[in-house]
């Protein structure tokens, strides 16, 4: 089965909603098969004594996504065959994506969280499971909340918090622990922006969804951090895997239609010189 990219908008939307649909537009256009918003108030991401201690910390209001949005960013997905996922960050924001969205995905900070892991999944929509920090415990513990608050398709996705995520960080063999241990299909959230890490992760341990963070020029409010790939950048690596994915065959050792017609040139049995000597009797050369 192919992996399935999902590109994730996160903070580089720039409450634009002409931006937004361009992020929309160029992850159709490098082959992806879902594109990720968040959406989040500040008041309820961050406890009050965070905000009233922390200029930064209420900087971030202006990453805010506005619920208007939505609407017009699921069309735009329907009209180009993408699937529009969301992480909502409060109760609310389920309620409010729940018209719209395919799919949710909670984020690694919330995965401590369960009444929002409930409200997702009684939904009956899809959740994907971010799972940075976590213990494997704490991780399988997430996806029995959502399975006992009836969700049926989760996905949990190998993730580490850092950014950017250094390889030697990023412990890819934890994919297939997460998809032995849940039960349920793993992939890789890449914070680590190197192609090498991504192929590993699908043809090394088996990823069947590889979420990523894009930004479109980098101009994008999280660009700076490290961990945004660009869009040129990110469909070389998605063409290089379906690539991989077009090679993968049946496993059957077995003569290929390309090779038919050299098969008669190897070596004969008898006097080991090429091609075989029922072609040299034959053979008409060029002088």
């Amino acid at each position: 089965m192919a992996v399935q990219f999902m590109a994730e908008v996160s903070s580089n939307h720039n409450a634009d909603i002409s931006r937004c649909l361009a992020f929309v537009d160029a992850a159709a256009r490098i082959g992806c098969n879902a594109v990720k918003f968040q959406l989040f108030r500040l008041e309820g991401l961050f406890a009050p004594e965070i905000l009233q201690r922390s200029a930064m910390h209420r900087a971030r209001k202006a990453w805010e996504l506005p619920v208007a949005f939505l609407p017009a960013i699921a069309e735009h997905c329907r009209e180009l065959g993408l699937a529009f996922c969301c992480t909502p960050f409060d109760l609310r924001a389920v309620e409010e994506l729940a018209p719209h969205v395919d799919s949710f995905k909670i984020a690694s900070y919330e995965l401590t969280w369960p009444d929002l892991l409930r409200a997702c999944a009684q939904t009956g929509k899809p959740v994907i499971l971010s799972t940075g920090m976590a213990y494997l415990e704490e991780c399988q513990n997430a996806v029995k909340v959502l399975r006992q608050a009836g969700a049926r398709d989760v996905t949990v996705l190998h993730c580490v918090s850092h950014y950017p995520t250094r390889p030697e960080e990023a412990n890819l063999s934890c994919v297939g622990t997460l998809r032995q241990a849940c039960g349920c299909p793993a992939g890789w959230s890449d914070h680590s922006v190197q192609p090498g890490v991504i192929y590993q992760a699908i043809f090394g341990f088996g990823a069947s969804m590889v979420e990523f963070h894009l930004d479109l020029d980098g101009q994008g409010a999280e660009y700076a951090s490290g961990h945004c790939w660009l869009p040129e950048a990110m469909g070389d690596v998605i063409k290089q895997v379906r690539c991989g994915e077009t090679a993968v065959g049946d496993g059957v050792k077995h003569t290929t239609p390309s090779e038919e017609a050299e098969r008669l040139w190897r070596a004969d049995p008898e006097d080991g010189l090429r091609p075989f000597k029922t072609v040299r009797q034959t053979f008409v050369g060029d002088g």
